[in-house]
């Protein structure tokens, strides 16, 4: 089931990708202006949602003993295509399959061998699996990037959100990070409303701080780095996102 990705969730996958080994949670959050805890919330998320599969050493197997990766490009029928492609990874030295939806060559099959006859054993095993080899080489190098549109640069520029959903009658509901120098820190939900910060027609309706979530109330406190989750019924206004960001830096809703 796919899921609706926030602007913080974006960030983690960018940073994960680019270094899922040295990566932590502070520095992620450092980035977002959020605290470490949501950061880590988040990762155990997108994991339980299998956004994030796994976590994977990427291998140069020619400087391991001079080892050589093959690519074997099969054929099989969609209807059969998960069953070979689980099996196919239980050969010894198959290191990864991909399986594509349609067309020839819908199944790539990556192996690594000491010798040729190493490769040449797993074409035959691949074989009595029922896939046809339509295709085979040596892999002489492989590069990964990011996916740039969940980077810093290819995202929009919101400021302080970091989500927005429009609901019907132009009713919206907006996930916000409270800045460091906003407005609205260190100032309850009752101050605010009469310090006209919030609008008259918004309702903050979630706060989470950390690993905690916080119902909203009179007397709550707003910290910096909150995620808060706002409601208005003919749209959130700019000033109240304004109220939530720096001070200096304007926020538009896409």
């Amino acid at each position: 089931m796919s899921r609706r990705l926030d602007e913080i969730d974006k960030r983690i996958i960018h940073a994960l990708q680019q270094d899922a080994r040295n990566i932590s949670a502070p520095m992620v959050a450092e980035e977002m202006d959020v605290s470490p805890g949501t950061i880590r919330n988040r990762i155990d998320q997108l994991e339980e949602a299998g956004i994030i599969k796994g976590y994977h050493a990427d291998i140069d197997y020619e400087r391991c003993e001079s080892r050589m990766t093959n690519l074997f490009v099969c054929n099989t029928s969609a209807s059969e295509r998960e069953n070979p492609g689980k099996k196919a990874l239980t050969v010894p030295g198959v290191v990864n399959v991909r399986e594509l939806r349609t067309g020839r060559g819908n199944l790539q099959v990556k192996a690594v061998g000491e010798e040729m006859s190493d490769l040449t054993r797993i074409a035959h095993q691949l074989s009595k699996l029922g896939l046809e080899i339509e295709d085979e080489d040596l892999i002489q190098d492989e590069y990964f990037t990011p996916y740039e549109p969940f980077g810093p640069d290819g995202a929009s520029k919101q400021g302080a959100m970091t989500d927005m959903v429009s609901l019907s009658g132009g009713a919206e509901v907006v996930d916000v990070t409270v800045s460091t120098d906003a407005p609205i820190v260190d100032t309850t939900l009752r101050d605010a409303n009469e310090q006209s910060l919030l609008g008259e027609e918004v309702l903050v309706i979630a706060i989470e701080r950390g690993d905690e979530m916080i119902t909203p109330k009179g007397d709550t406190v707003i910290r910096s780095g909150d995620l808060i989750s706002v409601f208005a019924r003919d749209g959130v206004p700019e000033t109240t996102l304004d109220a939530f960001g720096e001070t200096n830096q304007p926020i538009k809703p896409s």
